[in-house]
Order: C-alpha cells, then structure tokens, then sequence
C-alpha cells in the first residue's frame, strides 16, 4: 500500500493529538505522587504531637494508669489506620473489629500523609482531653498548645501542598478520628473513665490478705472495672495472671518471706537502688508522665535515635500503645480478681507497724500483679521485635530533672530496662517480688500475642 505526504501528515497530526490528551489526563499519568508512600516522609509530625502527649499526661487528672494507655492506644491505632493507602507493606487492621466504621481513603486520589495525621491528631487530642481532664490550672494552657501545634502544622501543609490536596486529607484524617472516637465510645468501661476514677459504688472484699486501702490517706480503689475494658488483641484467659502465693502470716511461710523481703530492701537502700526506684516510679500526676506512658517516651526515644521514617513511626507507636492498654487492661482484671493486699499493710500488721515504703503513698488498688511490670515487660517485648533483642539505649526520660533521681541510665536490651522497672517497685515497698516476676511473665505474653496481630 503505498502512504502518500498527505496521508502521512494526518498520521503525525493525529498521534500528536492523542500523545497530548494522554499526557494531560491525570487518569493515564503514570508519574506517581510526591506524596504517595508514608515511608517517604519523615516523622516530625507524629513526633510532635507525640511529645505533646507526653507533657499533656503529666498534668492529666484521672489519667493514670489505664485512661493513659488506653488513649493512646486509640490515637495511635487511628493514625495507623488513617494512612494505611500509603504503607503497601503493611495491613489494616480494621476486619479484627466489626463494629469498628471505618472510613478509607479514596484509591485514586492524592493524599499528604503528614496532613492527614495532623487532622488525625488534633482532633483526638481535643475529645479524649477536654478541660476537665487536667489538673487544676493546666487546661487553658494545653488546649491552646493543641489548638496551636494544629494551625502551625495547617500553615505549613496547606502552603505546601495546595489548597486541595491539603483539605482532602485533613478531610480524611478527621474521618477517621471520628470513627475511632464512636468506637471508643461504645466501650461503656474505658470511654471517659477519667471521669470517675474512684467509684463510691466499689467496696473491696474483706478477709485475710485481701486489699483494703492504704496508708497515709486511704485512697478509696482505682479503677476496679478496668479490667473489663475491651482489649485490641488479647483474650480473656489471657488476662488472668497465675496464682499468687498463698496468703500465711506464719514466719516460715513464702509469703511472709516475700514480705519480710520488701521490708529490708527499703530500710538498706543503697544510692543505686534508690535511683532505680525513683527514675522508674512515675507515680505522681504533676510530677511525671505515668507508667504507660513511659514506655512512649523510651519509643520516641528510640525513634529519634534511628531517624525513623513516618512509616516506621506510627507501625511502632500503634504496636507499643496497643500492647501498653492491653497489659493495663489484663494486670488489673488480675489485680481485682486476686485482691491481693500491699505490702505496707501485711508488713504493718504482721512485721513492724511502724514501717513505711520508700514513696509517699501506696497506689490505690491490689498488688498483684504489677501494673509497671506488666507494662514494661509488653512494651518491651515490641520494641524487642522491631528493633533487635540486643538493642542497647540510655533512657533520658527524665534527663535534668531535680526533683527526684532521674539521672540518665543506660541498658543493653529493652528486656534488661522492663526487668529494672518491675524491681524499682520492690525498693520503692509497694510491690513484693511475686508481683514483679508474674508482671513480667504476663507482659512478655501480651506483648508476643501484639506481635502476631496481622500488621504485614
């Protein structure tokens, strides 16, 4: 067949023009978004907000140690969840829960992750920390901190992306938060429990051995339904804790030996076991984040250390805070299924009643098993998972801190710093040793079960 000039001229022009309309179809172009993998971007975001946390839970008021866990478990979960589209490593986790609805980003549009966290955040911070979550003076000045890191991070975004990218993904992002929240909301246990942290409607059991309050001021009982908020991944076998000793006040019994234990531990405290006990106790609202909290600032620290990427950030905050609520949950469904009684109250009527412990009161529930110890020993397990079971770190959660010994310390493993945490409450008098070592046992436990959830 023979192609004449004016046959060939109309070829050219034709192919130019669908060269054109295939180029400028945004459906046909396959230059990928500069916004479409979480792992690409870093992590300043989520750190910030993070920090946030960590100064928030200080001054929280109900907080601690359930609520604490518990938020964050939420927060970091709708994070994850939140950018889900752009980790192609990793899995939803929104078929574990049914009546979780959840929204999901759009698969052909364009998202800036850092946005949608940004909403994500905000938005959570403001409903599980209203005014009446803080101490007395500290509401104004936090809910303007959260109002604030918002808008800088808005300004930011907004500059940077558009107009319409940002508002798609600050759109998405406060989905999700939302549809976290209702579901936090249907948990009649956990949601709001700060509210009422010490219910009148609770009275402890009586009998020998068994938990009463504690001196100096004889709190009334903490959180005795905690054990029944709902859990992420562990079961209800899961959240029981082994038998505790059994309960003797005769002199050649275990349990007395354990007693005794406590006692001449805190009355020979040498410098180092008293920095152990004072750098681990986080006690005190006021004074320092608590206990579940914690092990987020170790997380961060870690974090930081290693330069993570966005990706690796919210994988690890959602792991370590969902395996921190579900030991909390588990160490007091154990707590007040066993009622067993503090050590300053056997030690008093059985050994010296003139004894005190090493802090200024007792925690205000059972003792067994430890609460720390169970936390720790889960977060710990995670963090082992991620990063390494010989990984080393200085934890500097309390680096510059006068009031109490919170002098930097440095450990070869985060198995190593969960093993200190569950001693420091034995030289602190509030724990005996077998609540220390089944705080352990139970958390490892927990911490395994987070690891195998289907996030890859």
């Amino acid at each position: 067949m023979k192609i004449t000039i004016r046959h060939f001229s109309v070829f050219v022009v034709f192919a130019a023009v669908i060269f054109l309309f295939n180029a400028c179809n945004p459906d046909n172009n396959t230059e990928p978004s500069p916004y479409d993998l979480v792992a690409d971007q870093d992590a300043e975001v989520t750190q910030a907000w993070i920090g946030l946390f960590l100064e928030i839970d200080r001054y929280s008021k109900g907080y601690r140690p359930g609520p604490s866990a518990r938020a964050l478990a939420y927060i970091n979960f709708a994070a994850y969840e939140a950018c889900i589209k752009g980790m192609p490593g990793f899995k939803s986790l929104r078929e574990l829960y049914p009546d979780l609805n959840l929204p999901a980003a759009v698969q052909k549009d364009d998202y800036h992750w850092p946005s949608v966290l940004n909403a994500v955040y905000a938005t959570l911070f403001q409903k599980f920390f209203p005014s009446d979550a803080f101490l007395d003076g500290y509401a104004d000045e936090y809910l303007f901190r959260i109002v604030e890191l918002q808008q800088t991070f808005s300004e930011t975004y907004r500059e940077k992306v558009g107009g319409t990218i940002y508002q798609r993904s600050e759109d998405l992002g406060t989905a999700v938060a939302n549809a976290v929240w209702d579901w936090s909301g249907e948990d009649s246990f956990g949601h709001n429990a700060y509210l009422n942290p010490n219910p009148s409607s609770y009275t402890p059991p009586t009998g020998p051995g068994l938990w009463q309050p504690t001196p100096p001021d004889y709190t009334p009982a903490l959180f005795p339904s905690w054990g029944k908020v709902r859990t992420f991944t562990i079961t209800a076998a899961d959240k029981l804790a082994n038998q505790p000793l059994t309960f003797s006040q005769l002199q050649t019994s275990p349990f007395y030996a354990q007693a005794l234990a406590v006692r001449n531990a805190v009355d020979n405290l040498k410098f180092n076991e008293e920095w152990i006990a004072q750098f681990w106790s986080d006690d005190y609202p006021g004074l320092t984040f608590g206990p579940a909290t914690r092990w987020i600032s170790i997380t961060s620290q870690v974090l930081e250390k290693e330069n993570a990427n966005l990706e690796t950030a919210l994988y690890t905050y959602a792991k370590v805070s969902i395996a921190l609520n579900d030991a909390t949950i588990a160490a007091f469904h154990s707590k007040y299924t066993y009622n067993v009684e503090r050590p300053v109250s056997y030690i008093n009527r059985v050994i010296d009643s003139d004894w005190q412990p090493a802090t200024a009161s007792t925690p205000a529930f059972p003792a067994y098993p430890s609460g720390h110890a169970t936390m720790g020993a889960a977060a710990a397990e995670v963090l082992s998972h991620i990063f390494g079971y010989s990984y080393g770190m200085t934890d500097e959660s309390h680096k510059g801190r006068q009031e109490f010994l919170g002098m930097p310390r440095a450990f070869a493993s985060f198995y190593e710093m969960a093993e200190e945490n569950a001693l420091s409450r034995i030289y602190l008098g509030v724990h005996y040793q077998m609540d220390a070592d089944e705080g352990l046992r139970m958390g490892f436990d927990i911490g395994r079960k987070v690891n195998e959830m289907p996030f890859k």
